[in-house]
C-alpha cells in the first residue's frame, strides 16, 4: 500500500487538496453539500475532457490547441443532428466527427513536420470557422434524455457527472494505455528517436494519439450541448484551462509521463476555487483575474520544471 501511494505521491496530494478545499467550502457555506457538489461536478465536466484530450497529446510530446474549436464543432453539430434523429446514433456521429478532427489534426503535423503548436493553433481557426459554418447562431436542442441524464445523482452523493467522465475514461483511455498504442503513445512523448529505434511507428502513434484527444473532445462537445440544451458556436474558455489543469495533474509537459487521473483531479481543484470565490462575493473580473493568474503561473512552473529537467 506504501509503494501505491509513493507510486503516485502527487495525484495522492492532489486529492488531500480536493478535500481540504471541499471542507473549506462547507466552512464558509455551511450548506454547501450533494447538491453543491452536483452542481460542481456538472460545471467541471467539460473541463474535465478538454483536460482529458490535452493530457493525451501532451503525454505523446505534443498539444493541441484546437480542443475548445473541436468542442464546439461536436456541440452544435450534436444539436442539429438531433433535433432530426434519434439521441444515440447522434452521439456515435459526434463521436466519430471528434475521431476524425483529431485524426486530421495529428495527420497534418506529421506529414507536414511543422511543430504542434503551430498546426493546432491554425487548426483552432479552421474548426471554429466550421463550427460557425454548422450554426451561426446558439441554436438546435439535444435529446430529452441526455440533458436529463447528466444532472442528478443516481448514487446519493455520486453525481451523474462523475459518473459520466469516470465511465468515457474508462472506456477509452484504461483499455488504451495498457495496450501496444498505449505504450508506444508513452515511448514516443519519453523519447521519440529511441521509440523509434525501438520498433514504434512514431508517426502512426502521434495520429492516434490527437485521435483520441478529437474523441474525448466530441465527449466535451456533447456533455456542453447537454447542459445548455442547445449548441454554442463560440469556442469556450477550455484550452488553458485544460493546459493548466494537465500540468497541476502532473502530466510534464515534455511528454512521456502522467495520466489522465491527475488531470481530471486538478480540474476539481480548479473549479471548487472557483466556487471558494464565488461564495466569499469576490468581484467575478477579480475571479477571472484570480483564476488566469493560477493557470498561468502553474504553467509557468511546469514549463520551468520541463526545461530543468531538459538540461540534465
Amino acid at each position: 500500500m506504501s509503494d501505491l501511494i509513493r507510486k503516485n505521491a502527487w495525484v495522492a496530494g492532489l486529492v488531500v487538496l480536493l478535500a481540504a478545499l471541499l471542507a473549506i467550502t462547507k466552512i464558509i457555506q455551511p450548506s454547501f453539500g450533494a447538491s453543491g457538489l452536483e452542481s460542481v461536478a456538472r460545471a467541471a465536466l467539460p473541463f474535465a475532457f478538454a483536460t482529458a484530450g490535452m493530457a493525451v497529446v501532451v503525454i505523446v510530446g505534443g498539444i493541441d490547441l484546437s480542443v475548445a474549436s473541436m468542442m464546439a464543432v461536436c456541440a452544435v453539430t450534436a444539436a442539429v443532428l438531433m433535433e432530426k434523429i434519434s439521441g444515440v446514433p447522434a452521439v456515435m456521429i459526434v463521436l466519430a466527427l471528434g475521431l476524425a478532427m483529431g485524426l486530421i489534426n495529428g495527420a497534418l503535423i506529421v506529414v507536414t513536420r511543422v511543430p504542434d503548436i503551430v498546426v493546432t493553433l491554425a487548426m483552432l481557426f479552421v474548426w471554429e470557422g466550421a463550427a460557425l459554418l454548422i450554426l451561426e447562431t446558439p441554436g438546435g436542442s439535444t435529446s430529452e434524455w441526455l440533458q436529463t441524464g447528466i444532472r442528478g445523482s443516481l448514487v446519493p452523493g455520486l453525481p451523474n457527472a462523475l459518473v459520466i467522465i469516470a465511465a468515457a475514461v474508462a472506456l477509452v483511455w484504461v483499455p488504451l494505455r495498457r495496450s501496444r498504442l498505449g505504450i508506444s503513445i508513452y515511448a514516443t512523448g519519453s523519447n521519440e528517436r529511441a521509440a523509434f529505434r525501438s520498433g514504434v511507428d512514431v508517426g502512426r502513434t502521434r495520429i492516434l494519439a490527437y485521435g483520441v484527444c478529437g474523441m474525448f473532445c466530441a465527449f466535451g462537445g456533447l456533455s456542453l450541448a447537454s447542459l445548455t440544451g442547445i449548441g454554442e458556436p463560440v469556442p469556450g474558455p477550455y484550452l488553458m484551462a485544460s493546459v493548466a489543469a494537465v500540468v497541476l495533474g502532473g502530466v510534464v509537459l515534455g511528454g512521456g509521463r502522467g495520466g489522465l487521473l491527475g488531470p481530471i483531479i486538478a480540474v476539481f481543484i480548479l473549479r471548487i476555487v472557483r466556487t471558494i470565490l464565488t461564495l466569499l462575493a469576490v468581484d467575478p473580473n477579480v475571479t477571472t483575474i484570480i483564476e488566469g493568474t493560477i493557470m498561468v503561473c502553474v504553467v509557468m512552473l511546469g514549463t520551468a520544471l520541463t526545461l530543468r529537467g531538459a538540461r540534465k
